[in-house]
């Protein structure tokens, strides 16, 4: 556990400006529109020696509460009940706007200490709003630039007591442990259901949901502690859980909008920082060939893969669309047959524990070494049953196999004549991999390498 800073605005003040410069990347999403931040995000942040999760907010708008902007503004409400402190920021050239008040007065009747930030305050243009802004009620406001990394020194000063007066300790954890937490993307075309079913998993509207499309727009991180049905192991019967919610990915043709193009790229990010992605499906629409290209860019990837199918709950002939739908899958996902099914419902919850079982389940298996022994008297047998060719009459000799790294499993022949080996049989020593040593559908890659010695082949 790390203590909690949300930081909180109105639009466009450049909240998702100072949030990415504290976690030292371009996390968030940040143009000159107002409103681009939607669900808040977390990140891991430093401030010198200080270390703190902080917490990027949407815009705080005075709208009606079923309205997006009003949802929007429920989620910077629930980052700040779960904060050490806030971080209130207000734009320096803009200057002290009625909505900025509005703020104030609602961080004021909070338990949480604040911090006033006057942001965009290079040289002199913003001395008329830090002036104006004592007239808040706050300590005296700290003028910064987010954009250049001005001011950084006196934030610091402002958020150490806070920091030092937590009483929390940070758990650390060896990444393959099976008790580690598990990075888990959902990942899908727009409007399937990931939002909805990770805040029926969470158990709470954690996520912005609604009819829109592309309501998503970062990938979100929350870390969740999922109650194991299964009781029979006490150190596994509660797991923790990293889940990364995306925006949808729709066909590159169809993204014009400068906004959706930075949203699917993030989404694609998120797939290369998870062990295990979660392809969602609507099951009213069945499998489509933008499904295939995202399952594809998984597998590319290196990452374990499972399909979701959304909307079990109200699908007409569940049997035979599951068989459809496995049957487009293998062929095509040819390279990868057999990947994980499970027929799920976001509004009932339906699905959801065994499709978190077959995440640690398909991570157990992306993680996986092999002793070398077993290896190799798997793969003496393996080209004993069905010996490589002889292209030209020369045979190809494969001498031993060994696992080069795990994450995804890798592994690395010797052999002489390499190069002229088939991509067949490549294919078959891959799929023995996969069905004899328990690995399953995770991508399994396999690189051939030639001997140096120059008289190998006498």
């Amino acid at each position: 556990m790390k203590p909690t800073i949300a930081i909180i605005g109105r639009p466009n003040v450049g909240k998702s400006t100072l949030f990415n410069r504290l976690v030292g990347k371009r996390l968030a999403l940040v143009d000159d529109q107002p409103g681009v931040t939607r669900d808040r995000r977390e990140g891991d942040a430093s401030l010198f020696d200080l270390k703190f999760i902080a917490v990027d907010t949407a815009g705080y708008e005075d709208e009606d509460p079923q309205t997006l902007p009003g949802r929007m503004r429920s989620q910077t409400e629930a980052a700040l009940s779960g904060s050490i402190a806030a971080i209130f920021i207000i734009d320096g050239r803009a200057g002290l706007t009625p909505l900025d008040e509005e703020i104030a007065r609602w961080l004021r009747a909070s338990n949480v200490p604040v911090e006033l930030v006057i942001n965009k305050a290079e040289g002199s243009r913003a001395d008329s709003t830090i002036l104006e802004s004592y007239s808040l009620g706050f300590n005296e406001p700290i003028a910064i630039s987010a954009e250049h990394g001005e001011g950084m020194a006196d934030l610091y000063q402002a958020l150490r007591p806070i920091i030092d007066a937590w009483d929390g300790e940070e758990e650390e954890y060896d990444l393959e442990s099976p008790t580690a937490p598990l990075k888990l993307a959902v990942v899908g075309r727009p409007n399937a259901g990931k939002s909805t079913m990770i805040n029926k998993m969470l158990g709470e509207n954690r996520l912005i949901t609604g009819p829109e499309a592309g309501i998503t727009r970062d990938s979100i991180t929350i870390d969740w502690i999922w109650d194991n049905p299964d009781k029979s192991d006490p150190e596994l019967a509660q797991r923790e859980i990293r889940i990364i919610d995306t925006a949808g990915m729709r066909k590159r043709a169809r993204v014009k909008d400068k906004l959706e193009k930075l949203s699917v790229a993030d989404a694609r990010r998120a797939i290369d920082f998870s062990e295990v992605v979660v392809l969602m499906l609507d099951a009213t629409k069945g499998l489509e060939l933008q499904d295939l290209k995202i399952g594809d860019h998984c597998i590319q990837e290196g990452r374990a893969l499972i399909i979701a199918i959304n909307k079990w709950d109200i699908a007409e002939d569940g049997s035979a669309l599951f068989n459809g739908i496995r049957a487009a899958l293998d062929e095509g996902l040819a390279q990868l047959k057999g990947v994980p099914m499970i027929a799920v419902s976001a509004m009932t919850g339906k699905g959801l524990d065994q499709l978190i079982e077959a995440a640690f389940k398909a991570r157990d298996a992306w993680s996986r070494r092999v002793p070398t022994g077993v290896l190799n008297r798997w793969f003496e047998h393996a080209i004993e049953v069905n010996p490589p060719p002889a292209p030209g009459g020369k045979r190809i000799k494969l001498r031993y196999i060994t696992q080069a790294r795990n994450r995804p499993p890798t592994f690395a022949v010797f052999g002489t004549r390499v190069d002229k080996l088939p991509e067949s049989y490549n294919r078959y020593l891959i799929n023995g991999l996969r069905r004899d040593l328990d690995f399953g559908a995770v991508p399994v890659r396999m690189n051939m390498r030639a001997s140096n010695n120059p008289y190998a082949d006498d």
